[in-house]
């Protein structure tokens, strides 16, 4: 019995260092990414995470998502990422999606994609449950 237990403790351990290898520095991302983060960040979202998707999907490389408290949040988060990035990096989205309705609000850069959420709606649609395959970006303590 005690054999047993070994194999799994030494299993669980094997399971933890792969995922912890599975990371991609902050300092590996385009200046676009990095400061989408830092615009979310210093409009206090929340849950701030950044997935690395360029092993295992073809439409965009990396997902950004954010959590705001309400409407007014999200909207403000969106609008602080959009006016840096095309006054800093002169670049725009592809797209826009639920700005009006703010619960869920996404910006497609192309190259990524940014997700602000509501509370209650991350929680339902649970991204990162969905890419668990995908690296998750090291960001840096400050930000988070």
């Amino acid at each position: 019995m005690e054999e047993l237990q070994e194999k799994s403790l030494q299993r669980e351990t094997e399971v933890i260092e792969i995922e912890q290898k599975k990371t991609t520095p902050f300092s590996e991302l385009d200046e676009e990414v990095k400061l989408a983060l830092t615009c979310a960040s210093e409009k206090k979202a929340s849950h701030l995470i950044a997935i690395d998707l360029r092993e295992i999907a073809s439409f965009t490389e990396f997902f950004i998502i954010a959590t705001a408290n309400n409407q007014r949040q999200t909207q403000a988060i969106s609008d602080e990422i959009n006016e840096q990035l095309k006054k800093q990096l002169d670049s725009r989205p592809v797209r826009i999606e639920g700005y009006s309705s703010g619960e869920w609000i996404l910006l497609d850069y192309g190259d990524f994609i940014v997700h602000v959420f509501e509370k209650n709606a991350r929680e339902f649609y649970d991204l990162e449950r969905l890419w668990l395959d995908a690296k998750r970006v090291e960001i840096p303590k400050e930000l988070v």
